[in-house]
């Protein structure tokens, strides 16, 4: 059987393009050959099985007041359940908690990444004779500038600072809990310059290349 891997997420795992000039077909939404789900499918062939659970809102652990079902902690059971069996589940989650109407610090963001990876490794999904096998990207910091365009009002003045410490505070959880960790700043993904929360499609290949490297190590 093909080793199963989940990429749970949220409009960077669906695939917003913000900027319809950076897609080859000027959508909302960047194609197959773009979004880095199906570009990590390409790169790591047919041993393996990338099922894309990409939700353009939604959060680590909070109830939205403005849009239902945006909570992960509900959907993760049933998700897992689903696409029973699991060998990898990557969660990139974290930009939408940053929300002012939220009304949470990073630290309480990565606690909530805490509760919702602890989650996911109790549900009975995971491959015969395997442990839970969990990998946390942080997401890359929202630009500066994100507060002067269209979006800004409705994610808030703070969503900049809070979401420049969520990656040390997520490396932290998870070296506590026992799960895998990368921050895709590192890896070199970077937002794009229209509303600067979301992925360009050179982010894209670049996070699905640098996954393809080290994915094989953490199966």
């Amino acid at each position: 059987m093909k080793k199963h891997i989940i990429c749970f997420g949220d409009s960077n795992t669906h695939g917003y393009c913000a900027d319809p000039a950076d897609t080859v077909d000027g959508g909302i939404r960047f194609t197959e050959d773009e979004r880095w789900t199906c570009l990590l499918q390409k790169e790591l062939g047919d041993d393996y099985l990338v099922t894309e659970e990409g939700l353009s809102g939604r959060t680590t652990c909070f109830e939205d007041p403005l849009t239902e079902g945006m909570s992960s902690l509900p959907f993760i059971t049933p998700c897992l359940k689903s696409h029973e069996f699991v060998d990898l589940l990557i969660i990139m989650l974290g930009t939408n908690d940053t929300k002012d109407r939220f009304g949470v610090n990073a630290e309480c963001i990565s606690y909530g990444m805490g509760r919702l990876v602890k989650k996911a490794m109790d549900t009975d999904c995971w491959a015969p004779g395997s442990k839970p096998n969990i990998l946390v990207i942080a997401p890359p910091p929202i630009g500066d500038e994100m507060p002067n365009t269209e979006v800004g009002p409705g994610m808030g003045e703070h969503c900049v600072e809070k979401s420049k410490r969520l990656a040390a505070c997520y490396r932290e959880q998870c070296e506590l809990i026992g799960c895998h960790f990368l921050d895709a700043a590192e890896l070199g993904c970077e937002f794009n310059n229209v509303d600067y929360m979301h992925l360009t499609k050179k982010a894209h290949a670049t996070l699905a290349s640098e996954l393809a490297k080290r994915i094989p190590s953490y199966l």
